[in-house]
């Protein structure tokens, strides 16, 4: 096994030099991936001078603030590219307990793609605000009821995939950023016939720095779950009138 955590960044320097050797500490096969969108507080450099000692360590600088999902697609071409077998995204804040690395690896023997799921046992979520909190829940109920995903938190951000799963999708076609993100390459997993299981973890909100979250990454969520029902919608519809037509085909012939 060879297991490559991508980690994006922006102005993460208080975390950033705790949290890759706690990472790092679950396992001898995994290494980091930091992608760093040009933090203004010098969170590259720090990881820089890591990397310069530890070749478990590597780093992708960014121009520019480009967006939660376009870091990790990059980060993803990049695991890929380095051969990992196991690739899992996580937040640098420490909301994501390193902990849980352990675990999300040994469900991944069963699962192509496994979430840490905050909602798998009862909420498993502190120091979240309730509107927070429930803003966050109510969104997977959403989105399960129009695209009919059966998992229990389809907007967590700390997951595992198999690297099949992300050599069957198309990572240039996946537009989407923050929460849809999220939602998109769940979705994407399951209509292509991978399967995903989840472990329960326990959310623990920024120890440090602030929340990136806004109203059009909440915007963008509500709008991508329709796009993905009605995509699937199409291809399905596609798809059968193609078979049809080879029916009919075979039938003049």
């Amino acid at each position: 096994m060879k297991v490559l955590v991508v980690i994006p960044t922006y102005n993460e320097r208080d975390n950033i030099c705790r949290l890759i050797p706690e990472v790092l500490a679950q396992d001898p096969s995994i290494s980091v991936l930091i992608v760093d969108d040009n933090s203004p507080d010098g969170t590259a450099d720090i990881v820089e001078e890591m990397a310069g000692s530890d070749t478990r360590i590597y780093l992708l600088r960014r121009g520019a603030k480009l967006g939660l999902g376009s870091a990790y697609r990059d980060g993803f071409r990049i695991a890929l590219q380095k051969g990992a077998s196991h690739i899992i995204e996580m937040d640098a804040d420490f909301s994501h307990d390193p902990k849980s690395l352990p675990a999300l690896l040994k469900e991944s023997e069963c699962y192509d793609l496994v979430v840490g799921s905050r909602y798998k046992n009862g909420v498993s979520v502190v120091n979240w605000p309730i509107r927070r909190l429930l803003l966050s829940y109510c969104a997977t109920i959403y989105t399960r009821i129009i695209t009919g995903l059966k998992v229990s938190d389809c907007t967590s951000g700390y997951k595992c995939f198999r690297r099949e799963v992300l050599e069957a999708i198309n990572l240039d076609t996946v537009r989407s950023d923050g929460y849809s993100f999220q939602i998109e390459m769940n979705f994407l997993c399951m209509e292509n016939g991978f399967t995903i299981g989840e472990v329960p973890i326990i959310f623990i909100d920024r120890h440090a720095g602030t929340s990136k979250m806004s109203k059009k990454i909440v915007r963008e969520a509500v709008i991508m779950v329709w796009k993905l029902r009605i995509g699937s919608l199409c291809r399905r519809l596609f798809r059968s009138g193609v078979r049809s037509d080879k029916r009919n085909m075979g039938t003049v012939l």
